[in-house]
C-alpha cells in the first residue's frame, strides 16, 4: 500500500513566530542538546576509551572483545528506555508535558557526571564496570522520558502547517548535542594531548555537563506547559490510567512507531559510536581526525533534519521518511567501499553523505509520532515507542557491526543489515495512512 497524501492540506506558515512559540523552540531545542551532549559524550568515549579503561582487565588477551564488550554497555542503557519511556509518559500524561522534562534533564546530568568521577579498572578492579553500568541505566531511564516530552512540547505548541518543522527543533537537539560533544573532546585532545586525555582528560566532557544541565533547567522552566495538555487537564473529570489505555487500545501504534524508528537510530548509532572507532583502529586515522569528521557528520545532520521537517509540512510525514530511508539503504554498501580506500576526505564525504538520509528519516519524526495517538496517551505512545525502538535499532547496532568485522573480516555486510532494517522501517510506514493534520486536540 502506498502511502496516501495527507487528509487535512498543511496550511501555510505564518509570518512570524510569538514570543512563547520562539521560546519554546528554544527551550526544546537546548534541553535535547544539553541531555544528548551527555548521552553522546559516552558514545564517543565507548569508541576511544573505554574499553582499555574500565573493561581491558576482564579480556587482557583479546583487545577487540574489550571493545565489542564496551559497545555493550553503550546497548545496555537502551533496555532501560521503556522503563523511564512508562515512567515518565505516565507522568507527563498525569501532570504535564514541563514537569517531566526538567526532572528528565536533572538525572541524566546527575548520572553523567558521576561516569567523570568513577575510578578505572586498574584501581578498583571488577567494581568500575559494574558502577559504569549502573550509572548508564540511569542515562538509559532518563532519556527514555526526554524525547518525548520536548517533542510533544513543540508539537503541541505549533500552528497546523507547522507542526513538523516545530518538531524538527528538539529533534536538531540530538546533532548540535554531537557538535557539542564532539568539540569539547576535540578541544580537551588538542589542548593537552592523546595520551593526558586517556589519563585523565577523559573525565573532563563529563563534568561539563553539570554546568550545562543548570543552563538547560533555567530555560526549561519558563516555557508554558503545552496548550494541548493544558486543555486536556480542564476537560479531564477524573483520572485516567493511559498506560492501561495505551496497550489496550493503542499497542499496534506503539509496534508501528518502533518500527519505523529502527532504521534511522540504528543509521544514527553507527555514524557518531561505531564509525567513530573504526576511523581510529581499523582505517588508522587520527583521533582528532576522526572527530572532525564527526563534526562535518554532525553539521550535515543538523541541516538535513530542518530540511526533512520543513519538507514534511509541504509534501507529508510518511513520504519523506520513504525518500530517506531509500536513500539509506541505497548508500548502506557503497560508503563501506568508499571508507576502505583509506582516504581521509572520502572518509569525511562518506559519513556526511550518510548523515543526510539520517536527517529526513529524524526531521518529521516528531510529528508523525505525535499525530499518531489520542492526546490523553500522547506522551506514553509516543515516549514508548520512540524507547522500543531505540532497542530495536540503535541499541546494540555498534556492538553488532563490530561482530560483523570480527566474524568476517569485512565490514559491507554490516550494509546489508542496515538495509534489512530500512525495509522494516520502509514497511511499518507504507502499511499507514500520513496522520498529518489531525486534531491534536482529541
Amino acid at each position: 500500500m502506498q502511502a496516501s497524501t495527507p487528509s487535512i492540506a498543511a496550511a501555510p506558515p505564518s509570518s512570524g513566530l510569538s514570543h512563547e512559540e520562539k521560546r519554546v523552540l528554544w527551550a526544546t531545542l537546548v534541553g535535547t542538546a544539553i541531555e544528548w551532549y551527555d548521552f553522546f559524550i559516552y558514545a564517543q568515549a565507548a569508541a576511544l576509551i573505554l574499553a582499555p579503561l574500565f573493561l581491558i582487565g576482564l579480556t587482557a588477551d583479546n583487545p577487540a572483545l574489550a571493545q565489542i564488550l564496551s559497545y555493550a554497555t553503550l546497548g545496555i542503557s537502551f533496555l532501560f528506555r521503556p522503563l523511564g519511556a512508562i515512567v515518565a509518559g505516565g507522568l507527563g500524561d498525569r501532570y504535564g508535558r514541563k514537569m517531566v522534562l526538567v526532572l528528565t534533564l536533572i538525572l541524566m546530568g546527575a548520572s553523567t557526571s558521576l561516569i567523570g568521577l568513577l575510578p578505572t579498572y586498574a584501581q578498583i578492579g571488577i567494581w568500575a564496570p559494574l558502577a559504569l553500568v549502573v550509572l548508564r541505566i540511569l542515562q538509559g531511564f532518563s532519556a527514555g522520558g526526554e524525547w518525548g516530552g520536548a517533542a510533544l512540547l513543540a508539537v503541541e505548541h505549533a500552528p497546523l502547517g507547522r507542526r513538523s518543522l516545530f518538531g524538527s527543533f528538539p529533534q536538531i537537539g540530538v546533532p548540535i548535542g554531537m557538535l557539542l560533544a564532539t568539540a569539547v573532546t576535540l578541544a580537551i585532545t588538542l589542548a593537552i594531548g592523546k595520551n593526558a586525555y586517556l589519563a585523565w582528560g577523559w573525565r573532563i566532557p563529563f563534568l561539563l555537563s553539570i554546568a550545562l544541565i543548570v543552563v538547560g533547567i533555567l530555560i526549561r522552566r519558563r516555557v508554558e506547559e503545552s496548550p494541548v495538555f493544558t486543555d486536556l487537564r480542564h476537560r479531564r473529570k477524573e483520572a485516567s490510567a493511559p498506560l492501561k489505555e495505551l496497550i489496550q487500545s493503542h499497542g499496534g501504534r506503539v509496534l508501528r512507531a518502533a518500527l519505523i524508528f529502527v532504521a534511522n537510530n540504528a543509521a544514527g548509532y553507527l555514524l557518531l559510536a561505531f564509525l567513530i572507532g573504526y576511523g581510529q583502529k581499523v582505517l588508522k586515522f587520527d583521533t582528532t581526525q576522526v572527530l572532525w569528521a564527526s563534526v562535518i557528520a554532525a553539521i550535515g545532520w543538523l541541516a538535513s533534519t530542518l530540511l526533512g521537517g520543513h519538507l514534511g509540512d509541504r509534501i507529508g510525514r510518511t513520504r519523506i521518511f520513504v525518500i530517506g530511508y531509500v536513500v539509506l539503504a541505497l548508500w548502506a554498501i557503497p560508503m563501506w567501499f568508499i571508507f576502505e580506500t583509506r582516504s581521509l576526505p572520502l572518509f569525511f564525504i562518506g559519513l556526511l553523505v550518510l548523515s543526510l538520509p539520517l536527517g529526513l528519516t529524524y526531521g518529521p519524526q516528531a510529528a508523525l509520532y505525535a499525530e499518531m495517538f489520542p492526546a490523553k496517551v500522547r506522551y506514553s505512545g509516543v515516549a514508548i515507542g520512540y524507547a522500543l525502538g531505540a532497542i530495536l535499532g540503535g541499541a546494540f547496532a555498534p556492538m553488532i557491526a563490530q561482530s560483523i568485522v570480527n566474524a568476517t573480516g569485512k565490514a559491507w555486510p554490516i550494509g546489508v543489515y542496515l538495509i534489512v532494517l530500512c525495509i522494516i522501517s520502509l514497511s511499518a510506514l507504507l502499511t499507514m495512512r500520513d496522520p498529518q493534520g489531525v486534531n491534536l486536540n482529541e
